[in-house]
């Protein structure tokens, strides 16, 4: 089998996209490598600037620091509730909203595809959401994390542009004329036929989820309820405020070193799940965008 050979000039081409996209590459991967580096590596050399490639005098004091505080594991169980238990909500809601907006024969969705538009646009404001998360005694609950924001105008538009280029209105017609109710052929074919689209709003929303804690800040006043973003916050606050209350100046050094430390060290926590999970998601995610995106 002959092989094309590629020109001269498309080499020199791919020498540079290569070179560019390297490039790129290497200004966004880099500053996660030096949060990790950094946050094992002795605060002193961070502070001094001589850590560039490879972890200095290696420590785990700042981890240990972090891991120390009880509240962590606290506010990672929550965090994992409130991601999974919205997630689920948002991504369910999601598709029940887009799936009716993706039929043509749907009358007033052009309607109502416009009233979720102006929603991008336009909002009632904080003052006024928190006063009705009050009202509807919501102030200090679970549920005031997981509904607040349940659906995404944006995810909308992906997920129903996904439904009309992948789930026919014949598919449809000839499930109803085997007996299936729109219900069930929505359980059982639009579901699974979406799991593409289904992990980008999972991801989406999960992300999100995970990483709020302005919500948590205005609606959450019970410890044992806030987050790991919150705890956290409240962890870094704690040690940068412990070298402003002492008087001996070693003392203010040593501990605004170890404040340093355990700055990137609170980015690693709450960065490696969803680094973790993102792999996993990452064929579906790709494949749900490109074809969200063709059709609009």
């Amino acid at each position: 089998m002959k092989t094309i050979k590629s020109s001269k000039e498309d080499r020199i081409f791919d020498l540079i996209n290569y070179v560019v996209l390297g490039f790129f590459l290497l200004v966004v991967l880099y500053p996660l490598y030096f949060i990790a580096i950094a946050s094992i590596s002795n605060p002193n050399d961070v502070v001094s600037g001589n850590v560039y490639l490879f972890p200095k005098s290696i420590t785990l004091e700042g981890y240990a620091r972090i891991f120390r505080d009880t509240r962590i594991w606290t506010g990672y169980a929550n965090t994992i509730y409130y991601t999974v238990a919205g997630t689920f909500l948002n991504v369910l809601l999601t598709m029940m909203i887009a799936y009716p907006l993706s039929r043509k024969y749907f009358s007033g969705r052009k309607w109502m595809m416009t009233m979720l538009m102006i929603t991008m646009y336009f909002s009632g404001g904080l003052i006024p959401q928190y006063l009705l998360v009050k009202n509807l005694g919501l102030r200090d609950t679970a549920l005031a994390m997981i509904i607040l924001g349940a659906v995404g105008v944006f995810n909308v538009i992906i997920t129903r542009t996904f439904l009309e280029s992948n789930i026919s209105e014949e598919l449809e017609q000839a499930a109803a004329i085997d007996g299936c109710s729109p219900f069930r052929f929505f359980i059982t074919m639009v579901l699974p036929l979406s799991k593409a689209v289904i992990a980008v709003l999972a991801l989406y929303y999960g992300v999100g989820h995970w990483n709020d804690f302005f919500k948590s800040m205005i609606y959450l006043n019970s410890t044992e309820k806030f987050p790991l973003q919150l705890i956290l916050r409240s962890i870094l606050i704690q040690s940068q405020n412990m070298s402003a209350m002492t008087d001996d100046v070693s003392m203010m050094e040593e501990t605004r070193l170890i404040s340093e430390q355990i700055k990137y060290g609170v980015i690693i926590v709450a960065s490696v799940p969803m680094l973790l999970l993102y792999p996993f998601l990452q064929r579906y995610f790709i494949k749900g965008v490109m074809v969200g995106s063709i059709k609009g």
